[in-house]
């Protein structure tokens, strides 16, 4: 069931009625959680690897949680590697966090803005994993530094996130067609390494290359829109705007790749 206590939520400026962005992005999951897990396809095959690279794990006693955790594709990519664990699910979205299937078990649930950090009872946790969520977050680098300082000795780091380095085809549409680039500005993986060296003893890096043929502008922020994941601060396109990022999408050749730079990294608390 879901603990009913909330986060508390920081005040917005009195000044146009604008939602913190962090309310921007629970609302975009919101509207889009019934279809999310269908159109998710990275962030499934992610939330398989890291469920099996939980398999050797000597994982101890204390807090155990996916964080980010959305619908709960990680979590129960964990269990089913790992059935004696149980993870509290935490995340912003009531929405994605009712969409777990029936059949996923009664785990705990948790609504949580990690904007303002981990809840105490996450304090001295053997296992804190997430999966396509820290980039969500206002400030990556110092949530990161926070969550491991959160660990208990011997405890584990399992993260994937997406990079900078993803959609360079994007940027260079959007220079070309002098529009904005509306992409959600993703967090450095160099910053994310040294972050987690700082305090952890790193077992796996990884930076993972995914491409995808997307000669289609439209079709990619469309796709981006079906999940809830087209939250930027930036803004959205005009009409005429997004026009022109579709004439200058992809030159030549006419299909070249959508990448994303996904980082993967297992790390524990010596």
């Amino acid at each position: 069931m879901v603990e009913t206590p909330r986060a508390r939520t920081r005040t917005a400026d009195p000044a146009p009625a604008t939602a913190l962005f962090s309310e921007r992005v629970r609302d975009c999951f919101s509207g889009a959680a019934n279809q999310y897990e269908g159109g998710a396809r990275i962030q499934r095959a992610i939330a398989w690897r890291l469920g099996h690279l939980c398999r050797p794990l000597a994982i101890g006693p204390g807090p155990k949680a996916d964080l980010g955790a959305g619908t709960g594709l990680l979590a129960r990519s964990i269990v089913l590697h790992r059935p004696d664990l149980n993870l509290l699910r935490l995340d912003n979205c009531q929405a994605l966090l009712e969409q777990e299937p029936p059949q996923a078990g009664a785990s705990s649930r948790l609504l949580w803005d990690l904007n303002l950090g981990l809840p105490a009872q996450l304090a001295g946790a053997s296992l804190l994993a997430s999966s396509f969520a820290l980039q969500w977050l206002e400030q990556p680098r110092l949530q990161l530094d926070q969550w491991a300082s959160q660990l208990a000795r011997g405890g584990w780091l399992v993260l994937a996130v997406p990079c900078s380095a993803s959609f360079e085809q994007w940027r260079q549409a959007a220079g070309r067609a002098r529009v904005p680039f509306t992409g959600l500005a993703l967090p450095a993986a160099s910053e994310l390494i040294e972050a987690v060296e700082c305090q952890l003893q790193v077992v796996r890096c990884q930076r993972l290359r995914f491409s995808r043929r997307r000669p289609q502008a439209l079709a990619f922020l469309r796709e981006l829109k079906a999940i809830g994941a087209q939250a930027s601060p930036t803004g959205q396109l005009s009409r005429t705007e997004l026009r022109r990022l579709q004439t200058h999408w992809a030159p030549n050749p006419p299909k070249c790749p959508l990448e994303w730079e996904v980082l993967l990294l297992l790390a524990r608390k010596p």
